[in-house]
């Protein structure tokens, strides 16, 4: 697989700040390529469209949780919540960026992905058959993790995943115990 170029990654970094700093919606090309002080056409040499850079972005988060989800075997428990936690903690920006534009999803086709590996994880903690009570709880577990990575981007990482994983825990109840 080719390398990208060091201005390739360069935009990336830049278009990542000023998406968090002000939306993915409310960032041109024109922007990202004043900050990084390169012509516009320089900027579409490497990405023929914001879209395009958008997905760049986020083509690693998609890949690693794919591998994530089919990399697993069922029941891993607490294991599962600690390595879900340290890949959405890797990537905490990206998530960020994502729900300050929730309709990147929908422009970049991802929502029904999304969800597919939301079903998988649950599947994964919980088995195939698991009761509404059990799946809502693991809505709560995940979903509560990824907000944390969040909004508490500021806090040492130890300290918020200790804190996430146990209250994703706690939230699965009895489920949640089963592990050592």
């Amino acid at each position: 697989m080719a390398r990208p170029s060091d201005t390739k990654i360069r935009i990336q970094a830049t278009a990542r700040e000023l998406f968090l700093e002000q939306g993915v919606q409310n960032t041109s090309l024109k922007q990202i390529s004043d900050r990084l002080g390169i012509t516009k056409p320089a900027l579409y040499y490497h990405f023929s469209s914001r879209e395009e850079l958008v997905r760049s972005i986020l083509q690693p988060v998609v890949a690693e949780l794919e591998a994530f989800v089919a990399g697993r075997e069922p029941g891993e428990g607490r294991r599962l919540l600690e390595d879900y936690f340290d890949l959405i903690w890797h990537y905490r920006e990206e998530i960020a960026m994502v729900l300050h534009a929730p309709t990147v999803l929908v422009e970049l086709d991802l929502v029904d992905r999304m969800w597919l590996w939301r079903k998988e994880l649950t599947t994964l903690l919980l088995g195939p058959a698991p009761s509404d009570a059990a799946r809502i709880r693991a809505t709560v577990a995940f979903g509560g993790m990824s907000d944390c990575v969040v909004e508490h981007a500021d806090l040492p990482r130890d300290v918020v995943k200790a804190a996430a994983v146990d209250a994703a825990l706690a939230a699965l109840g009895p489920l949640g115990r089963t592990d050592p």
